[in-house]
């Protein structure tokens, strides 16, 4: 059974395990996400940590990278009912801080994760609320290494029902230190093995406490370092998602509903009224691929694409060739997610045509791959690039096995390539930029690449497996 495969099982169960166990709120938790300033890769984690509470159903996420402003908006803050925090910059100042402590004092819950507990040492209020610190000089970390986490409070109701986290990959933080001499209560703690480069001792990794009326819910796990591929792992392991999940709610009302195996529970492949308003239209329903057929084919490649899973999967197996859209489209916003097996290799390719051999001989690609296990990984061929022609402007492609939300926007001669919620890739084909960047390229044996203004959105086949869904597009016209 394949990666892939095992996955999309593997999400079944799961949503009916997250489904079963609790009933869902009539209005979901309203929450405020701080991020900005960090020395960690606040955009990767950022949008991960927000796709991972709303995709839960339970959570609507709000995500500001600007908390001077936004905290600075007292009866703004008034509806949140919790601050989710991954933030370790410099201090918000006035009038942010005090409107931040009011909310807290008055009842909103608190989350923080990771480095956001290296901030703000001598602001005496922050230090009383998250209780743990790290201060220079004292605390530390081994090197990034896979480690149990293990419940020491099996009956908090954050942790009630959980397995203790096995092999989670992260950063393991030592000698935090209370400054304050604040109460608070430990629910999960780990080994700091000296072979790791920490201290032999074990170490708190989840703890919980009140400020005023408020609920704190304090992680040091979630780690992801600037530029580096192997860490973007540790806030995509199941087991994280679900202590982060649990902790948000617990935090936001002083309950948890949730189960104890996270998932996305989502309805896919469907647009909103909103959506269909704007002029959207679906290019995959979920279970047929009507509207796709093979490259300079009339039918789809028989055997190797499938929709079992909710998705346009190419199965693992023999190569099958690129599919493509019947319709043709100029000017449009192309919207899809994918998913791509350890080792994969994919590509939406766009505005392309069949007078030549291959879908990429006439248009650009948007990159698909494992940047972490795909031989050739140079920045101009990692995920969310034109392929060989421009690397990312923001390291948020996530790993193999995680769904990626891509956007391509064309409109005449300017492409932009968005992922995960960030611009990633902004050019206009008439440029100097870019003509110095196809004359560097592999595309001069290729001349006619990138040049058609009107073409098929294909999807391609590398030979590695690969899932694509909620794949829909809206045609521009001026003023779009």
């Amino acid at each position: 059974m394949s990666t892939l495969t095992k996955i999309a099982l593997l999400i079944g169960v799961c949503l009916s395990l997250a489904l079963a166990s609790r009933t869902t709120a009539a209005e979901p938790i309203k929450a405020l996400l701080i991020t900005g300033q960090q020395n960690h890769n606040w955009r990767y984690t950022s949008m991960v940590h927000k796709d991972t509470l709303e995709a839960t159903g339970l959570f609507t996420v709000d995500l500001t990278d600007s908390p001077s402003s936004k905290l600075s908006d007292a009866k703004g803050l008034a509806g949140y009912q919790v601050f989710v925090i991954d933030y370790n910059g410099d201090r918000w100042g006035e009038p942010a801080e005090t409107n931040f402590l009011n909310a807290v004092k008055n009842g909103a819950g608190v989350v923080i994760i990771h480095a956001t507990n290296n901030s703000f040492v001598g602001w005496t209020e922050w230090e009383k609320m998250i209780a743990l610190l790290w201060i220079n000089g004292t605390t530390g970390h081994g090197k990034f290494h896979p480690f149990d986490v293990n419940y020491v409070d099996r009956e908090h109701p954050i942790t009630k029902g959980l397995s203790d986290m096995k092999a989670h990959p992260d950063e393991l933080y030592h000698t935090l230190v209370n400054t304050q001499n604040a109460k608070f209560h430990l629910l999960a703690s780990a080994m700091s093995s000296k072979e790791s480069g920490g201290t032999g001792k074990v170490e708190p990794m989840a703890l919980v406490l009140e400020y005023g009326k408020g609920r704190v819910f304090h992680t040091p796990l979630g780690h992801v370092w600037t530029n580096s591929f192997d860490s973007k792992v540790s806030v995509v392991d199941p087991q994280f998602r679900v202590l982060l999940c649990r902790g948000t709610e617990w935090a936001g009302t002083g309950k948890v509903t949730l189960g104890a195996a996270w998932d996305d529970v989502r309805k896919h492949n469907t647009l909103t009224a909103t959506e269909k308003a704007q002029g959207w239209k679906l290019l995959f329903d979920g279970t047929t691929t009507r509207g796709w057929r093979g490259y300079k084919s009339d039918k789809m490649p028989e055997g190797v694409w499938d929709t079992t899973h909710g998705s346009l999967w190419r199965k693992p197996g023999k190569e099958g060739g690129d599919i493509v859209t019947v319709d043709q489209y100029a000017d449009f916003e192309f919207e899809c997610e994918w998913n791509i097996a350890t080792g994969g290799n994919s590509g939406i390719i766009y505005r392309c045509t069949e007078d030549h051999g291959a879908s990429y001989e006439t248009g650009a690609e948007m990159q698909v791959l494992d940047d972490v296990k795909y031989p050739d990984s140079s920045p101009k061929n990692r995920a969310g690039a034109l392929y060989d022609l421009f690397a990312l402007s923001q390291d948020v492609a996530r790993p193999a096995g995680v769904w990626n939300h891509a956007r391509v926007v064309c409109k005449g001669t300017r492409i932009e390539h968005w992922l995960n919620g960030y611009k990633v890739v902004d050019i206009d084909t008439t440029s100097e930029e870019y003509k110095k960047a196809f004359a560097a390229s592999k595309w001069t044996q290729m001349p006619d690449m990138g040049t058609r203004m009107k073409g098929h959105i294909a999807l391609q086949d590398h030979g590695s497996e690969v899932m694509y869904r909620n794949v829909k597009i809206r045609e521009l016209t001026s003023g779009k």
